[in-house]
């Protein structure tokens, strides 16, 4: 097998495609994940359409002049292949799900998923042309695995989950603990009651009204039950996340389901300006931020932020600014750039604001990792998506957790309840970012934020154990750290293949190719 002293040698490179789906929360992590790979000496492509590639090419562009360390030797590096986005009836320009708006409807998010399917002409073009020696792409790209074998060309998935939140999943998608549990014809409130997933290293219960629903959400669960299958026929999966933070669960998922895994994380350390991370152009975003944030004392501030995707009903805006008010604590507030007016804000609530002592406001994007490093943070409220809990624990946060859909109730479990870096704000209702939850009143709100960030037996075990695994998650990507050596035994297995005759090479990848 070549060392990766040879890789680094070797005339032709290992060359990995990587596609990811049309959404921040996948592309901005596989934009770090193809540093990671480029900066061991491999050559990387990422497939996407026009409006993705500008979102990451800023980001692409730091990887490609970070890995050149100064020199004038040629370097392995990042490059952007742009197909068109299929016609699937869509608006010109509307490529990724941040885009989309509560006013959409439901078959909008649908005609992404189609977008996804209609990928595989384009991408069967590009492997013919390049023929790289292995594929990551998205779970949600169901095609990927088979397309990626006609061509001889392994395929890894991606998914940009936990790996807790996979063992979760792979369960309830076997099993159907819902159907098992409940009749359909129970009353409405059976959705109360507890759930357990079985078989896995920890008791995980979860509410029936915290679960995807497969009687109530059928082309759904028919579209994971799709995507599973596909993952289970692929080469692996590769994980935005480290040994040390879940261990069982990587023994799980490696033996008793019997699937092959390598975690390359946290990625977000692999990113070498923090302020710019899945930004554009918000440079006075940041400025003024991290001026107010350095007038406030250190451990003072609680962070607000619920992902791209994430709305809330005026009311529970209301209730949420009265529980930051009745916090006491200062606070930095991320609100969807969607949310118009002040009508939801409760009394005094705008006047506190004005003030500007208390609290901060952000509209749209928020340079989240500077934040959540800045000195000044002592707590963080969040929806649980995984790439904002593991930037997190990456920066030694705990979190107040407040979890809406898709994994996110996994999380909670795994933050809460194993991991012990966080506090349940309550929440009991899955449903889609366009759908209604009950509203969480603001005394409970306060009460959490209190339970994190105040001066408790409780508060402090919380917040000692999310400092302490963040020195495991910087360890963990550091040369001879569990993620360095799982990326160092992926690309020797790689590299294997190619040697023994498995993978052929073709041309080489370009920087911005068009694929037509």
């Amino acid at each position: 097998m070549a060392t990766r002293d040879e890789q680094r040698q070797h005339p032709l490179p290992l060359h990995i495609l990587f596609l990811p789906f049309f959404a921040p929360g996948h592309l901005i992590p596989v934009v770090d994940m193809a540093a990671i790979f480029s900066a061991r000496g491999a050559r990387c492509a990422i497939l996407t359409t026009p409006v993705n590639a500008d979102i990451i090419r800023p980001a692409v562009d730091r990887a490609n002049d970070s890995n050149c360390h100064g020199t004038d030797a040629p370097s392995p590096a990042v490059d952007i292949s742009v197909v068109p986005f299929p016609d699937v009836g869509l608006p010109p320009g509307m490529e990724n799900l941040m885009s989309l708006t509560p006013a959409h409807g439901a078959d909008y998010n649908f005609k992404f998923i189609q977008a996804a399917q209609l990928l595989r002409e384009p991408f069967d073009r590009f492997m013919t042309a390049n023929r790289p020696d292995a594929v990551v792409s998205d779970s949600f790209f169901s095609w990927s695995p088979d397309a990626a074998a006609e061509h001889g060309v392994p395929r890894l998935v991606f998914l940009g989950s936990s790996v807790f939140a996979r063992c979760c999943s792979e369960t309830m998608l076997r099993t159907n603990p819902p159907e098992t549990t409940t009749n359909p014809d129970d009353d409405p409130d059976d959705d109360a009651r507890l759930v357990s997933l079985p078989g896995l290293p920890h008791r995980v219960q979860l509410r029936q009204s915290q679960m995807m629903d497969p009687r109530k959400r059928p082309a759904m669960w028919a579209f994971h039950k799709e995507n599973d299958a596909a993952d289970q026929r692929s080469f692996g999966e590769v994980f935005n996340s480290f040994h040390e933070l879940e261990p069982d669960y990587v023994e799980h998922f490696r033996t008793t389901l019997g699937r092959r895994a390598w975690l390359v994380g946290p990625v977000v350390l692999a990113s070498k300006d923090m302020a710019k991370r899945g930004s554009t152009d918000k440079a006075h975003v940041t400025d003024d931020c991290l001026r107010w944030l350095d007038a406030k004392p250190a451990g003072s501030v609680v962070y607000v932020s619920f992902g791209t995707f994430t709305s809330f009903l005026p009311a529970e805006l209301r209730e949420l600014a009265r529980g930051l008010d009745l916090s006491g604590k200062d606070f930095v507030w991320v609100i969807s750039s969607g949310t118009d007016g002040s009508e939801w804000m409760p009394e005094g609530f705008a006047e506190l604001m004005a003030r500007g002592d208390r609290g901060f406001i952000i509209r749209g994007w928020a340079p989240q990792t500077l934040i959540l490093n800045h000195p000044a943070l002592g707590g963080f409220m969040t929806h649980c998506g995984w790439n904002s809990a593991l930037e997190a624990v990456s920066a030694g946060v705990a979190m107040v957790t407040w979890p809406r859909y898709a994994d996110q109730f996994y999380n909670e479990k795994l933050i809460v309840e194993v991991l012990r870096v966080g506090v349940s704000i309550g929440a009991k209702d899955y449903a889609s970012p366009r759908e209604t939850h009950a509203v969480i009143g603001g005394e409970v709100i306060a009460g959490c934020i209190g339970r994190l960030m105040g001066s408790s037996e409780e508060g402090d075990a919380l917040r000692k154990k999310a400092k302490d695994l963040s020195v495991k998650a910087r360890s963990a990507m550091e040369k001879g750290g569990s993620s360095y050596d799982d990326v160092g035994r992926l690309m020797d297995e790689l590299m294997a293949r190619r040697s023994s005759g498995e993978v052929t090479r073709a041309a080489s990848f370009g920087t911005d190719n068009v694929v037509a």
